[in-house]
This record gives structure tokens, C-alpha cells and sequence, in this order.
């Protein structure tokens, strides 16, 4: 049988006061009464039976008790010292495995990842492009970004930023089909079809986008489809029609002008994207790291998103 052990604060306060053989100067040490460090040395006499120091007016000497286990109970701290250290290290660096939507990371996450690991070089960031709920656990997985409604149990739950659906076309495709002014001018343009699985009954689709604008006269199935939005983008991006783009997903190639509103609309979704993490993962260096630089990007685009 394992013999069961005193608390750690009585060994602390024996092991600190025999270190300065002094009641008063462990008290300080540890940043407690010196009456704190009587009682735990009192705990730990009683838990072994046995008198570990004797008190006199010179102070303090240590009975044969005390220094029979001082030595090992010294280096006992140590190597638990040198074990929080190397977890520690782990936290600080190393891998740091991120689970995100495939679509969100093409267009979002990974263009701007550079940024990231020139700021923190300690961390190798794995990302994992998924549309499944991570399993933090059995995956290994220490932080998800993910696109729903944020009922999300048992874990860390920070909305990272909303979602809207905007049109949009390249400039070319806008020069070579003339200027669209409102949505019923679409009647000729090839629409570019959105079929990415996000279950977002909020996000309309271009049948649901056009009868909401009026634009009842256009064909609204005609035209390409696509099993991620951010095909949806890439194919606008090379000119092959207009498509109903998520904000956030689209930013950048707007921002840079690879993209363009053919006219002003901006429908609002239910939907947006949520940081996930177990609460236990908060307390790394590294997880703390990437969810403060996800705060710092995701409010940066925040210009763009407004006028989008």
C-alpha cells in the first residue's frame, strides 16, 4: 500500500522554516503569519508522530525526525519544480493544433497565419481543416474555430466575429458585363451557387437572396455550384459570375480589390464564428497566445466588414 502523504502546504512550511531555521523568516518566504507556518509544522508532527524541531530561546534545531527526510523532501521540491518547468516550456511552445472549417481557413485564417508565427516562432501551428466538432480530447485538438450558433457544452465559448452575405464579382467580370445598379440587373450575369453544408437556415441562397430583393423575373438555379464558399469566392475572384459571399471569408479579397460589391446589400446571418477550447487549455501560454492575435485580426477587419 502507498502510504498516504501530509498536505504539501505542511511540508512547504517545514521545509522553508528548517531551510532558515527561523518560524519568522519562512512566514515572510512564503507570505504568511508566522502562526500559518506553526500550524502547518504542527500538521505535519501530527501526521508523522514524531517532533520535528525543538524550540528554544536560541531558536530553532531540528530533531532527528526533522533531518532524516529534510534532504529528500528538499529534492523532492526541486524535481517538482523542474517538472512544472517543462510543463511550462510545453504551454509556452511547441504545437499548437487548431481545428477550423475548411472554407474559413482557406480565405481567412491561413492568409494572414504568417503574421502569427513570425510573432510567436516557439509555436508550430498545425490547423486542421474539418467541418466535424472536434473531440478536444481523443483528436488532440486544442483550440477550433467554428461557424454555428455557439451552443457549444462543456468548454470555452467566445463569439470571434459576426456574418453577413454580400454579392460579389471581379472588376473585370463588372467591366466586360457593364455596371449593376440593383439586383434585377443580374438577369443576364452567371450566378456562382454556394452549397457548402454549413446548416445556417439563416444564410439565404440566390433563389431566397432574389425574391427577398424583388427580382422575381430572374432564373435563380442556373449557373455553377459549389461544395465550399470559399470556391464560391475563388470562382467571382476569376471572373466566372457573381456570387453571395460570407463578409468575413471575403474580406481580404476585397480589401485588395480582387473582389467588388456590384451594388450595395448586406444581409445579416444568425450565424458567426466562435472560439472553442476546453477551459483547462486557457491556462497555456500558447493557446492564450493565438486566441489574443484571433481578437487582433478578427477586429481589424472589422473597417472592412462595415462597408462591405
Amino acid at each position: 500500500m502507498r502510504r498516504r502523504l501530509p498536505p504539501l502546504n505542511a511540508l512547504r512550511a517545514f521545509e522553508t522554516a528548517a531551510r532558515h531555521m527561523s518560524i519568522s523568516l519562512a512566514a515572510n518566504e512564503l507570505r504568511v503569519t508566522p502562526a500559518a507556518i506553526s500550524h502547518q509544522i504542527r500538521i505535519l508532527e501530527d501526521h508523522v508522530g514524531l517532533p520535528l524541531f525543538v524550540r528554544s530561546g536560541r531558536g530553532l534545531a531540528l530533531t532527528d525526525a526533522g533531518n532524516a527526510g529534510l534532504r529528500d523532501l528538499r529534492d523532492g521540491f526541486a524535481r517538482l519544480c523542474a517538472a512544472m518547468d517543462s510543463i511550462d516550456s510545453l504551454g509556452e511552445a511547441g504545437v499548437l493544433s487548431v481545428s477550423v472549417a475548411p472554407s474559413f481557413a482557406a480565405k481567412w485564417l491561413l492568409p494572414r497565419l504568417g503574421a502569427f508565427q513570425s510573432a510567436h516562432p516557439e509555436i508550430d501551428v498545425h490547423v486542421s481543416a474539418s467541418m466535424d466538432l472536434s473531440d478536444f480530447v481523443k483528436d488532440g485538438v486544442d483550440i477550433a474555430i467554428r461557424y454555428g450558433a455557439g451552443r457549444y457544452s462543456d468548454v470555452f465559448v467566445e463569439k470571434l466575429m459576426t456574418e453577413s452575405l454580400v454579392p460579389v464579382c471581379s472588376p473585370e467580370f463588372l467591366r466586360e458585363h457593364g455596371s449593376f445598379y440593383k439586383p434585377s440587373d443580374l438577369v443576364e450575369a452567371t450566378l456562382l451557387h454556394d452549397d457548402s453544408p454549413d446548416n445556417d437556415p439563416s444564410c439565404p441562397n440566390w433563389e431566397m437572396w432574389l425574391t427577398a430583393a424583388g427580382a422575381r423575373h430572374i432564373d435563380a438555379a442556373r449557373g455553377p455550384r459549389f461544395n465550399q464558399s470559399s470556391l464560391v469566392i475563388e470562382a467571382a475572384v476569376l471572373g466566372r459570375g457573381v456570387g453571395l459571399a460570407k463578409t468575413a471569408r471575403a474580406a481580404r479579397d476585397l480589401r485588395q480589390g480582387r473582389l467588388v460589391q456590384p451594388f450595395p446589400s448586406q444581409v445579416k446571418v444568425d450565424f458567426a464564428y466562435y472560439i472553442v477550447t476546453p477551459r483547462a487549455k486557457l491556462n497555456l501560454p500558447k493557446v492564450s497566445h493565438f486566441i489574443d492575435w484571433l481578437r487582433t485580426e478578427a477586429a481589424s477587419d472589422l473597417p472592412q466588414l462595415a462597408v462591405a
